[in-house]
């Protein structure tokens, strides 16, 4: 089903889709109706990394009993940044950072093989390159009816997001 096919607003919404979880199981996004969500390409050898997946949990941390899911997608388009499995991945963020919000499978963001997910993030909201995703620890912003509200670049701390995300959940 196409996005802009169950949805009156132009474009569709990220409930259309469906991704994978690290095991390959369909994962319907549809799951997170009623929830703000904060969509994120991941990678663990990224100079943003720490500062990125630090403050990402923080905000998990402190805003999910509020309705924040923060679903992070890793990607190894950019130098190469994320060249582990999937189950690596996972133990890694799970274990040095206590990521407990939902990692995906491993995705491309960019180019013929992007995922449908990354093409439709990147067709709501354009960057300051155009669509084209620029690196690791792009953000966007969704809302609970699952409409893309804004994009950050990379080097937008999550912290920086806390205010957007709070008038999203009216707290």
């Amino acid at each position: 089903m196409g996005a802009a096919e169950s949805s009156s607003k132009p474009g569709g919404s990220v409930h259309d889709f469906i991704v994978k979880d690290t095991r390959g199981n369909d994962v319907a996004l549809s799951r997170y109706n009623g929830k703000v969500l904060l969509i994120v390409n991941v990678a663990s050898r990224c100079g943003l990394t720490n500062s990125n997946y630090t403050e990402l949990g923080q905000l998990y941390e402190k805003y999910r009993e509020n309705g924040l899911e923060i679903l992070a997608f890793p990607c190894n388009q950019f130098a190469g940044q994320e060249p582990d499995s999937d189950e690596q991945i996972v133990e890694f963020a799970c274990t040095r950072f206590k990521a407990e919000y939902p990692i995906f499978r491993k995705v491309d963001v960019n180019g013929n093989n992007a995922a449908p997910l990354y093409k439709f993030l990147k067709s709501e909201r354009g960057g300051l390159f155009g669509e084209r995703i620029k690196w690791n620890f792009t953000k966007f912003l969704v809302d609970k009816e699952g409409y893309v509200l804004n994009r950050y670049a990379p080097t937008c701390s999550p912290s920086n997001i806390e205010n957007d995300i709070k008038k999203l959940l009216e707290v």
